[in-house]
């Protein structure tokens, strides 16, 4: 489960990680009479990633321009999730900018402390062009992060002195909060030094669905983006992603691989779609109606294993409705010869290998326009 920023700061609050105070509003005249300090800065609250880039954050140095901005960006579609709160806060004055997060290495199946004195900008850009701007840290399950682990990680970063001795705390607070959250994320971007001192300037939760039973203060996050929210009404499992590559597949485990194969090619994966065991033709369109709308999509991989599904009625679908971006289909199983038939008259290649589909799915994405 997601959680807002404005809710992560809550759950980092009671945790000692210092944190900016801030008021959250869901109309523009909230902000009359509102006791902040100007200048401001006007944060969308969405789950989905990029807000900046997509105007969802604005800087007002007066209540009036306050006023205008927040109009601008409440109701603002933001890769399909509209907004309907801000969190306010007072403009910062920022010094230097770091990330730390803890995170699951599903590969080393343990958790992972990353931290960075390359904050405040994309850190998986960092990790693919100045991978050595990373330190990272596995935390073995039985030891636990300690104070000399947060110690290392500061003093790579660059931390000395009274910020060392901070660092470390926040990062042990980190630590704590995600073990005792039961995490899959907790990510500060960034960790922000201000007049001296270190503050949490953003932050990102992401709590473990199947744990959520054990926090009952947690908020319990219903709220899900306008296409989430499309897909459940259809009784879709689907999750939006960061990236470009739109994914459809039958059973979760191939949907999860599938997105591991696409980052093992350099892909970015859009969404987690799973159309279920016994996908039929309108499951399928259904699903495609979804992930084609989601902005800035540049292209499509369809990975069906037939077994109750039938890769005939998922080829009809497809057939029935070609996407507008670049498509690769990887069709095996039941009634495959005629799924590849009714693909094959309308032009379309149906892969059997599901990595070399992957790594065209990659290509021709990269590719589009």
């Amino acid at each position: 489960m997601k959680l807002h920023e404005f809710q992560a700061k809550e759950v980092f609050a009671k945790y000692g990680i210092p944190i900016q105070k801030g008021v959250v509003i869901e109309r523009a005249e909230q902000l009359d009479g509102l006791d902040v300090p100007y200048a401001v800065v006007l944060k969308a609250q969405v789950l989905v990633g990029g807000r900046g880039k997509a105007g969802g954050i604005k800087l007002a140095s007066n209540p009036a321009e306050a006023r205008e901005k927040a109009g601008q960006i409440l109701g603002m579609d933001i890769k399909g999730e509209k907004v309907r709160r801000l969190l306010v806060v007072p403009a910062a004055n920022i010094g230097a900018e770091y990330y730390l997060a803890f995170t699951v290495d599903r590969g080393a199946r343990r958790l992972v402390c990353m931290g960075s004195a390359a904050g405040g900008i994309d850190i998986e850009e960092v990790a693919r062009t100045t991978p050595e701007q990373i330190v990272k840290i596995h935390i073995d399950p039985f030891m636990g992060f300690h104070s000399y682990h947060a110690r290392q990680m500061g003093k790579k970063m660059g931390f000395e002195g009274k910020s060392l001795l901070q660092f470390a705390a926040i990062a042990a607070s980190l630590a704590r909060l995600c073990t005792e959250m039961d995490a899959e994320l907790a990510e500060i971007n960034p960790l922000a030094m201000v007049d001296g001192s270190l503050l949490a300037i953003d932050a990102k939760l992401i709590i473990d669905d199947n744990a959520t039973y054990r926090h009952e203060g947690l908020p319990r996050n219903e709220e899900m983006t306008d296409l989430e929210a499309m897909a459940k009404a259809q009784d879709l499992s689907y999750v939006e992603l960061d990236g470009d590559i739109a994914v459809i597949g039958n059973g979760a485990g191939l949907v999860m691989s599938t997105l591991d194969m696409i980052a093992h090619f350099g892909g970015k994966p859009a969404n987690f779609l799973d159309v279920g065991g016994g996908a039929t033709t309108e499951n399928m369109t259904q699903a495609m109606n979804i992930v084609l709308r989601k902005p800035g999509v540049r292209g499509l991989f369809v990975n069906i294993f037939g077994g109750i599904t039938r890769c005939d009625d998922i080829a009809r679908a497809i057939v029935a409705q070609p996407p507008n971006v670049p498509m690769v289909v990887r069709l095996t199983g039941t009634n495959e010869a005629e799924g590849r038939a009714i693909l094959e008259a309308a032009a379309i290649h149906a892969f059997t290998d599901p990595e070399a589909a992957a790594q065209d799915a990659v290509r021709l994405a990269a590719g589009a326009s």
